[in-house]
């Protein structure tokens, strides 16, 4: 683990989130090389000045994350919320303002696919179907309910969902098509309805990244080995490989940072041009 966060990937010098607090649902990861998208996004706002609350369903998960980002002096609280509990979303927002009085940033980086019973249309279960979207769409919509009736009452505040490059491209399975499409409708709809309260909203769409959840999922779903796996997806992406976790975490960064700030309802694509085979 400790290779994963502490090279010089993921580090800058400056503070462009000095002072705010970030929740970061999804924080910690399921296990396997690399690091996921959650993780480093939460080592990144801590780097970057954020008291960040790592949220994830498994709280030694999420744990793990806080302890990475204590051990280098900076501040993180662990908490355990599931994203399909209405009540647990609401709840983490309550406990960041109760410990750091405000609630500046929400980072959404919650998603599933195959691991969540994800199949083509004449394969898809309604069981797959309403676990994915449970998680990948309401999980996001609800998450924003309760912080945006904090960001409201404080005349601002960023929200940054993680939606996927598959909501506009090439993807075999359904559920998580249909439901990360709809993360990036719902992010519009929120920015548009929020930005008179100085909120704003935007979505980053991850291409290809070597998490533990992309990558070993389907190292044991597909009865390959990890190389083959590797190196069929970087075979899709023009710039000749995968992204990583910091890949995506640099995005959110901005759009969380006040670098941003006349940035609102836009889907970021972190795919290294993937998208482009498309035309």
């Amino acid at each position: 683990m400790e290779s994963q966060v502490t090279s010089t990937e993921g580090r800058t010098a400056g503070k462009r989130l000095n002072g705010k607090v970030a929740i970061v649902i999804g924080a910690g990861q399921s296990p396997g090389e690399g690091v996921g998208n959650g993780r480093a996004a939460a080592i990144r706002f801590a780097r970057e000045g954020a008291r960040v609350v790592a949220v994830d369903r498994n709280l030694e998960s999420a744990q793990e994350t806080a302890s990475l980002i204590l051990a280098e002096g900076f501040e993180c609280a662990a908490a355990a919320a599931d994203v399909t509990r209405e009540e647990d979303l609401a709840r983490v927002m309550k406990e960041a303002v109760l410990r750091w009085g405000s609630l500046d940033v929400l980072h959404n980086n919650v998603g599933v696919s195959i691991a969540g019973g994800d199949r083509d249309l004449m394969e898809i279960t309604e069981e797959g179907f309403d676990n994915i979207c449970r998680i990948n769409l309401r999980g996001t919509v609800f998450a924003c309910k309760h912080a945006v009736a904090i960001m409201r009452e404080q005349g601002s505040g960023a929200i940054v969902n993680v939606s996927s490059s598959a909501a506009v491209g090439k993807y075999p399975y359904v559920a998580y098509k249909a439901s990360k499409a709809g993360v990036v409708a719902f992010t519009e709809q929120l920015a548009l309805q929020n930005a008179p309260f100085g909120i704003r909203a935007n979505c980053v769409l991850p291409g290809l990244i070597a998490t533990p959840m992309a990558v070993d999922t389907r190292v044991k779903e597909w009865g390959q080995s990890r190389e083959q796996v590797t190196a069929e997806r970087n075979a899709k992406v023009p710039l000749g490989r995968q992204g990583t976790g910091w890949d995506v975490a640099n995005a959110a960064l901005f759009l969380a940072s006040d670098e941003a700030n006349f940035v609102t309802g836009v889907s970021l694509l972190v795919d290294g041009g993937r998208i482009l085979n498309r035309i």
